[in-house]
């Protein structure tokens, strides 16, 4: 383990604002930077959340594995991203306080103390719990000290067969000097005693793992003995590693990993073609600037510090760790299907009653709104709705957004079919969906091939809205239908997040979604909306107003009650809006999975705003606004969260709930997130968070547990 004792963070004490002057003493100045959680620091805690769950014993140890891997790659996209950006402020000498009033460096010397931490206790719970655990039920990732001697000759082959080959050794001298690294790759420094043929003995190599190699192997039967056992490559190569420099003598060999900045710099203003430039940026994105170090913990402290200049980080950048320095490789363990006790129930998602034995879904729609709440209910109908339009004459144009679908998608599959039928069909890509640029470049090239329309959005703001509509000609009119979700078009997901998919024929809805897309396709002023609210016009806009109407009904002495189910809450405005609510009385409960920049419980401003974050099963991902509106609820469903990214620079929607059936229903869920004893986190007002437990006498509620068991057929 690391001997590194990194210095635990204060908490910051809040105590209520201070007032302008005496005459101001009931107004708190709420633009006051301590009443503001920094969002970077906020993310943090959610991953450090996510570990957490590795320690649950009540979650099956498969699962528990899950999310200690899911922590890795949450880290390795806080490094590549959110570390990348704050480094690159510095560097740029553009250093430029948050609203909760935290400098860039301030910022990062707190991610390093806390990250330490976490990263040093990821491994500790790793060794310590899980692998032990692992192995009583017959799972290994056998050490090179544990082989027996069948074992050892398994993996000699297996090296001189497979590994071997493939490998480049790169002795370090003036005519070879250190190699560009791919961002996150597996490699090794050697140390070397001897010379070689060429009379070089410069003492140091460095090995790049061929990425084209799995970094976890099974044995066969015949070699593992009980059970199933794993070899880590790294292993193969470090216990093989003289066979690379023959007649040298190894002293030492030791794995590294460099994370690098994986932003995407493109300028709106230079680019002709965004496609041809993002493919460019995805190529130099592996090589970006140096952000974090891994090393194994054995690793000699001239060998570290000599990485650490090659790369020019600091120290402090550096991250020792007991054991594999790529643990998101072990996914391949955690998904195996043949241990059902070690992991969760699999389920069935439900189709409602009115779909069930539905062979024509336009003829449904056409008579009521469809509310499906995934992955409890099955995505099933929206992929069948498009597919039924690719197939149907009557249908003659199709327009959709997608944001992160994959290339060999049903979704993409129905819209080839469709435009290969010969119907109008529109696609409207956003290639620089974050890690899905690739495929959606991919998806993008093949919907055109058959003939589809694509579009990519507008430039320089992100198309995130989730919508498709399709227009069908019934006798002689042109009827509308439209899918609106809070969620992407990606059946895989569907049954990983949670979300909302409404299915209308609803005329006015309808029009506001063929108004977006013209919009999104076209050019011209921004439309007004009968129903719909878009972001970047109306959406932030309306959410003040309705925040500021309970504020109203509170101050007049009605009812007032707020309900916000979003990942992230950053937005200023928003949150001013919010601290004034709660003062004026409004009861205000917010479940805010990740980044939470609202402080709440703080006296005099937001004493009446709980905050709380649910980690489960599956992830949190629908959005939701309620409004008590004195007794005549308003409900928007959304893709949006509320951050300034996403009501300021993106194409979003939100779309209303009508109708008190489906409001109900909506409202119900989102209660069952308020009573949560098992998952559920509320957040302090020093920016903590303390588990939510069960009273004396109180009965456990894990709300996604039961809307499984209330929607769907759970295989235990």
């Amino acid at each position: 383990m690391s001997s590194r004792a990194p210095r635990k963070p204060t908490p910051v004490a809040i105590d209520a604002p201070a007032a302008n002057d005496a005459t101001e003493a009931t107004t708190p100045d709420l633009g006051e930077r301590r009443l503001y959680i920094n969002r970077e620091l906020s993310l943090l805690a959610f991953n450090t959340r996510v570990l957490d769950q590795a320690l649950d014993e009540r979650t099956p140890l498969l699962e528990r594995l899950k999310f200690l891997l899911i922590f890795s790659r949450n880290m390795d996209e806080f490094f590549e991203i959110r570390v990348a950006g704050l480094k690159g402020q510095i560097a740029l000498e553009r250093e430029l306080p948050g609203v909760d009033g935290m400098a860039p460096r301030q910022v990062l010397a707190e991610i390093g103390v806390i990250a330490h931490r976490q990263i040093e206790r990821q491994y500790s719970i790793l060794n310590e719990r899980i692998l032990p655990e692992l192995a009583t039920h017959g799972i290994r990732i056998t050490r090179r000290d544990e082989w027996t001697q069948k074992q050892k000759q398994w993996v000699r082959h297996y090296f001189r067969a497979e590994v071997a080959p493939l490998v480049t050794p790169i002795g370090l001298d003036p005519t070879h000097p250190f190699p560009l690294l791919v961002n996150k790759s597996l490699n090794f420094i050697v140390q070397l005693d001897g010379v070689d043929a060429f009379g070089r003995d410069s003492g140091l190599a460095v090995v790049p793992a061929p990425r084209v190699l799995p970094r976890l192997i099974q044995m066969p039967p015949d070699v593992a003995g009980h059970g199933d056992c794993y070899v880590l490559l790294s292993s193969i190569i470090h216990a093989h590693a003289e066979e690379l420099f023959p007649g040298m003598n190894v002293l030492g060999c030791y794995q590294f990993r460099l994370t690098r900045n994986a932003d995407l710099a493109l300028d709106p203003e230079d680019v002709e073609d965004l496609a041809l430039a993002l493919r460019g940026e995805l190529y130099s994105r592996r090589f970006g600037d140096a952000v974090r170090l891994e090393v194994a913990d054995n690793c000699p402290k001239n060998l570290s510090t000599y990485l650490l200049k090659q790369f020019g980080l600091a120290e402090s950048e550096l991250y020792e760790v007991n054991g594999p320095v790529n643990l998101a490789r072990l996914f391949s363990i955690a998904s195996k299907v043949n241990y059902p006790a070690l992991q969760y129930p699999s389920f069935v998602p439900a189709l409602p009653k009115l779909l069930k034995h539905a062979e024509d879904l336009f003829a449904v729609i056409a008579k009521r709104d469809v509310l499906l709440l995934h992955p409890y209910e099955s995505f099933t109908p929206v992929v069948e709705l498009l597919r039924q339009a690719a197939k149907d004459p009557q249908v003659l144009a199709i327009k959709q957004t997608l944001y992160r679908t994959g290339a060999d998608s049903e979704i993409v599959d129905a819209m080839v079919d469709a435009a290969r039928a010969g119907k109008e069909v529109t696609a409207v890509v956003e290639l620089r969906a974050r890690f899905d640029e690739e495929s959606n470049l991919s998806l993008a090239s093949r919907l055109q091939q058959a003939g589809a329309m694509v579009i990519y959005g507008v430039v320089g703001i992100k198309t995130h809205a989730k919508l498709m509509l399709i227009q069908r000609r019934e006798g002689s009119e042109l009827v509308r239908y439209a899918h609106m979700g809070t969620g992407n078009y990606h059946t895989g997901n569907a049954r990983l997040y949670t979300d909302y998919s409404l299915l209308t024929s609803d005329e006015a809805l309808c029009e506001d979604v063929h108004k977006l897309f013209s919009q999104l396709t076209g050019m011209g002023k921004a439309l007004r909306m009968k129903k719909l609210l878009q972001a970047p016009f109306t959406l932030k806009k309306t959410l003040l107003e309705l925040i500021g109407r309970e504020t109203e009904h509170a101050a007049a002495g009605k009812p007032a009650q707020i309900i916000i189910k979003v990942n992230a809450l950053t937005e200023p405005k928003v949150i001013r809006a919010l601290y004034k609510a709660s003062i004026a009385g409004v009861r205000i409960d917010l479940i805010v999975r990740g980044m939470c920049c609202l402080r709440p419980g703080v006296p005099g401003v937001s004493e009446h705003i709980r905050v709380r974050s649910v980690i489960g099963r599956f992830l949190e991902h629908s959005r939701a606004y309620w409004f008590a509106n004195a007794g005549d609820p308003t409900l928007y469903l959304s893709s949006a969260d509320l951050m300034e990214r996403n009501l300021d620079r993106r194409v979003e929607c939100a779309f209303p709930i009508e109708g008190r059936k489906l409001q109900q229903r909506i409202h119900a869920a989102l209660q069952l997130y308020l009573e949560d004893n098992i998952g559920a986190a509320d957040l302090q007002a020093d920016g903590s968070y303390r588990p939510a437990t069960c009273g004396p006498g109180e009965a456990l509620h894990d709300a996604q547990q039961q809307l499984l068991m209330k929607l769907c057929d759970v295989h235990a």
